[in-house]
C-alpha cells in the first residue's frame, strides 16, 4: 500500500468536503454584516441628530436633565442607572465603580462580533478560492473545461465576498470603536462628577 498516495487522497477529500461549509459560512457572514449595517446606520443617524456640546460645557450638562439630547442612548441609559444608585441610601462608591466597569466591559464585548468578521471574512474567502482551484486543476488534467470554468467562478466570487465582508466589517469596527470610546469617556466623566459631589456632601 502506497502511504503517500493514501495521504494525498485523504487530504484531497478533506479539502473538497470543506467547500460547501465554507460557502455556507460566507453566506451567513453576509447576512450578519447586513444586520450589523442596519444597527450601524441607526446609531449613525442618532449621533448626527445629537445636540453639539462644547467640551467645557459637558460636565455641567451631565449634571442636568438636558444631557439627554447631547449624548448617546448608551450614556443616557447609564445615567439613569447611576441616578437610581445615587438615590439609594448608603455608600455608593463601590456600586458606582462596579457599574462603570461592568458597562465598559459589556460595551467592548459587543465589538467582538465585528472583530471576528474582520478576520474570518477574508480567511473564508481565501479558503473558498483555494479549494475549488484544487478541484479545477484536477478537472484541467482530465480535459473537463466546463468543470474548470465552474470552479474558477466559485473561486473568484468567494474571494470577492470574503474581502467585501472583511472590508465593511473593518469600517464598521473602526467607527463604532470611536463612538464607544466617546461614550465610555462620558460615562467616566459622569461617574467622577457623581462621586465628587457625594464626597463634598
Amino acid at each position: 500500500m502506497d502511504i503517500g498516495a493514501l495521504l494525498k487522497t485523504f487530504i484531497y477529500l478533506v479539502s473538497s468536503s470543506l467547500l460547501y461549509p465554507v460557502l455556507l459560512a460566507l453566506s451567513l457572514l453576509v447576512v450578519v454584516i447586513i444586520v450589523h449595517a442596519g444597527g450601524f446606520f441607526a446609531e449613525w443617524l442618532e449621533r448626527v441628530r445629537l445636540k453639539p456640546c462644547p467640551a467645557q460645557e459637558l460636565p455641567g450638562l451631565l449634571q442636568t436633565k438636558q444631557a439627554k439630547s447631547a449624548v448617546s442612548h448608551r450614556v443616557n441609559r447609564y445615567l439613569a442607572i447611576l441616578a437610581q444608585i445615587h438615590a439609594q441610601p448608603g455608600n455608593h462608591d463601590i456600586a458606582v465603580e462596579n457599574l462603570l466597569q461592568s458597562t465598559t466591559l459589556e460595551l467592548w464585548k459587543s465589538m467582538d462580533r465585528l472583530r471576528i468578521l474582520v478576520r474570518t471574512g477574508p480567511s473564508l474567502g481565501l479558503l473558498g478560492t483555494l479549494i475549488p482551484m484544487g478541484t479545477g486543476l484536477a478537472s484541467l488534467g482530465q480535459g473537463d473545461m466546463t468543470k474548470l470554468s465552474s470552479d474558477l467562478v466559485i473561486a473568484f466570487t468567494t474571494t470577492v465576498v470574503g474581502m467585501a465582508v472583511g472590508t465593511v466589517a473593518f469600517c464598521f469596527y473602526t467607527l463604532r470603536r470611536r463612538w464607544l470610546e466617546e461614550d465610555i469617556k462620558n460615562m467616566e466623566l459622569a461617574t467622577e462628577l457623581l462621586l465628587n459631589g457625594s464626597a463634598e456632601h
